[in-house]
């Protein structure tokens, strides 16, 4: 039986370097989303700054992890049997649901997730134990449920805080540098430098080195009791500094942003490494004192009360997890992917959005116009002139395509690590995920990076990272619980199910993901557009970009054509259900692709966009139209499968697939030849394209004579058989025009006849 619970605990300590590594991933966000988005040094030197303080952190981290002691439980009534029950449900249940937030992109709060996983095992357990206990034990002998209202206390102070004072901060900023900020910096940025080193030391020293060995309580006492000549010595001395840093022509802000990030990772790794090591300590500390002290009590008698004592944590499993969680930030395509998340959200330019709009969001929109046309009225219009003036943001200085200049970067790193050391005072669960997330949404709001085009796109994409902290909180309780409860009445059988279902989901995660990633590298070629300061090389860029969007949408239609009208024919209902859901899919992938592409458009010369620019979009909305002619033909034919109707004709079928052949040679033809960029054989295709509307019209009229005689086939599947010609002869001219439009976009050549797009038009 020890062996068996031996190897439950090396399991747990595996586990905890899958959450190391995943909680890494979605934590990357906190630390170095604004030096990243700011572009202040090169991504390997941001992450040498961040791992750094991540190592220094999660070694000086000794005395954090006593909440997963003895924090949400009282150990001294549970079980050696029921704690390791907790314990490794609290480690499953993490490890996958960090593993999800970090594919899906979305920051969430390790906090959150470990606290609430404790809090469902323990409930779940604290009530099947009321029900038969005669001991008379409360719950409060049980579960501790004074750490989850604060963690929920926290969550609602800190997203509110942090947004409004990121908010408030950066327009004040803004106001006090303008977007031209080089120019105001003679002597102002002795003084912002000085508030801002001496802010990022305090918290080093507060919220970071807080648990250091060398830290004794004597000198944190003398730290408390004179704080405030400590913080005006600081602010002289650095102030200075900065000041002199300055006229010797040193980027003084590079310097803030970099010790925020250095600060920021500290503090995350010598707190949160808790929540990644300190429940598999917790298992280990509960073993070998059922080992050492059981006496034959066995594991549903021996009591927990050794994990009433504070922890103390071996150096070699901290310096172990220094180790990991660096090589983790320096390896992890999830950190970069959570760190993506945060950076468009905030991004002062036009670009891709990541999110579409929602409901809430345009309400939102719709009521801050309001607001705005209100202010606009009673501000004088001198003080508006000035207030735009300082927000002029052609006048941007941003670090070879950053996502925002210096300037927010510093703000957002600043003020995050001054509400976490408030919050630390006041004795607030602060997550330091809510926080540098929030101030990082304040700020962009506050700068006018959410413009009325981009601002719906937006709010939904913070929505939806606040609504991931609050169904976070639900899912872990909920999931943590169920599992606490069947690995209680499964026993070892529960607890071995669970652990290969752990690993089958995390290795079935990462070669999704790695799918995924591979899917999305054709945004390369985008931000290499965005990021083009050669209006020709941009140009160059465009056509290469409408090219792939041409040719994938040509070669998609012509797959989802086939397999609609197989199912059809071979009634296969999972088939055109498929295919119908992959091309609702292309339509949303369509608006994103033609949204960066009008954005490309507008970066080119202004005579060619003017000389391209109906050509682009008649192909656009040719691609448009075929995958609605692909709908239109694969909504009967689902309905027809589905209500199990009488299948087509084999005489039908028989006349229509050389016709289908014909239609997916001259796609293929099509597609090759705008690969290409040779249209040689563009007349010769439409040439054969108008032939096959020919003989496709001849087969309408020859089904609608069928259809009148009233002969032995079906009605229904005649009707829709019928409908496939029509879509089909659609189809036919719609890539006709996509051709044409290709033809003419790539080329230099602009013909004098534009095509009107048309149901039915025969002409190209």
């Amino acid at each position: 039986m020890e062996t068996l619970y031996l190897g439950i605990v090396i399991f747990l300590f595996m586990l905890a370097v899958f959450d190391l590594m995943v909680g890494v991933s979605n934590d990357a966000v906190n630390f170095m989303n604004s030096a990243v988005g700011a572009k202040v040094a090169k991504f390997k030197t941001i992450i040498i700054v961040a791992a750094v303080g991540i190592f220094a952190g999660a070694v000086l981290s000794n005395g954090m992890m006593d909440i997963a002691r003895h924090g949400i439980f009282q150990p001294d009534n549970f079980s050696f049997y029921e704690i390791m029950c907790i314990l490794l449900a609290v480690m499953v249940t993490d490890v996958v649901l960090l593993d999800v937030f970090n594919t899906l992109g979305l920051p969430t709060s390790t906090t959150v997730s470990m606290v609430f996983e404790l809090l469902g095992g323990t409930f779940v357990l604290a009530v099947l134990k009321l029900m038969s206990d005669e001991t008379g034990l409360g719950f409060g002998d049980l579960l501790n449920t004074e750490k989850a209202l604060s963690v929920i206390l926290g969550i609602f102070l800190s997203v509110a805080i942090a947004f409004i004072a990121g908010t408030f901060v950066q327009y004040i900023s803004r106001l006090i540098f303008s977007f031209n900020y080089k120019k105001n910096l003679s002597w102002t940025i002795g003084i912002f430098g000085g508030i801002a080193v001496t802010a990022l030391s305090y918290f080093i020293l507060i919220k970071g080195l807080k648990s250091a060995p060398f830290i004794t309580p004597e000198i944190m006492g003398w730290i408390d009791a004179n704080t405030t000549a400590l913080v005006a010595g600081c602010f002289a001395f650095f102030t200075i500094l900065m000041q002199i840093l300055h006229w010797c022509k040193v980027n003084v802000l590079k310097i803030i942003v970099l010790l925020g990030t250095f600060s920021l990772a500290l503090a995350f790794a010598g707190n949160d490494l808790v929540n990644f090591i300190g429940v598999p300590l917790a298992g280990y500390s509960a073993y070998t004192d059922f080992v050492a002290n059981s006496n034959g009590a066995g594991v549903y008698g021996f009591m927990m009360e050794s994990l009433m004592s504070s922890a103390k944590t071996p150096i070699i499993f901290l310096i172990a997890s220094g180790i990991i969680m660096v090589y983790a930030l320096a390896t992890s395509k999830k950190a970069q992917n959570v760190i993506k998340t945060s950076v468009d959200l905030a991004r002062q330019e036009e670009g891709d959005e990541m999110f579409g709009s929602s409901g809430l969001a345009r309400t939102i929109v719709r009521r801050a116009t309001s607001i705005n046309d209100f202010l606009v009225k009673v501000i004088p219009a001198n003080v508006r002139s000035w207030i735009n003036s300082r927000f002029n943001k052609d006048e941007a200085i941003l670090e070879n395509g950053a996502a925002f200049d210096l300037i927010r970067a510093s703000v957002n790193l600043v003020l995050s690590g001054l509400l976490i050391i408030i919050g630390t005072t006041m004795k607030l669960p602060l997550s330091t995920t809510y926080i540098t997330f929030i101030v990082a949404m304040g700020t962009s709001l506050s700068d006018r990076a959410w413009g009325r085009e981009s601002a719906v796109y937006r709010i939904t994409g913070m929505l939806s990272v606040i609504g991931g902290w609050f169904i976070t909180a639900f899912v872990a309780f909920t999931a943590c619980a169920i599992v606490t409860v069947i690995m209680f009445y499964t026993n070892i059988v529960g607890m071995v199910a669970f652990i290969a279902l752990a690993v089958f989901l995390l290795v079935r995660s990462n070669i999704m993901y790695s799918k995924k990633v591979k899917a999305e590298k054709q945004d390369d070629l985008f931000k290499r557009m965005m990021a083009s300061k050669d209006k020709n090389e941009t140009l160059a860029l465009l056509r290469e970009h409408v090219q792939e969007t041409l040719t994938g949408y040509i070669e998609f239609s012509k797959n989802a054509y086939v397999k609609m009208t197989d199912g059809f024919i071979n009634e296969d209902l999972k088939m055109l259900r498929k295919a119908l859901n992959e091309t609702d899919e292309q339509r949303k992938l369509l608006k994103k692709r033609r949204r960066k592409e009008i954005l490309g458009l507008r970066r080119i010369p202004i005579t060619i966009a003017i000389e391209k620019n109906t050509w682009f979009h008649l192909g656009t909305n040719s691609c448009e139209e075929m995958l609605y002619c692909l709908k239109r033909i694969c909504e009967p034919c689902k309905e027809h499968v589905d209500n199990n109707f009488n299948p087509v004709s084999k005489e039908d079928v028989t006349e229509f697939l050389p016709i289908r052949e014909e239609l997916c040679q001259l796609m293929e033809r099509t597609k090759n030849s705008i690969l290409a960029n040779n249209y040689t054989e563009a007349d010769d295709i439409l040439k054969k394209g108008d032939e096959l509307k020919n003989k496709i019209s001849a087969l309408r009229k020859q089904q609608m004579n069928r259809m009148q005689e009233a002969d032995n086939r079906s009605l229904k599947a005649a009707m829709v058989y019928l409908n496939i010609l029509q879509e089909t002869q659609e189809l036919v001219s719609v890539w006709r025009h996509l051709l044409r439009a290709s033809r003419f976009f790539q080329g230099d050549y602009v013909p004098q006849e534009i095509p009107q797009m048309g149901i039915m038009d025969s002409k190209a």
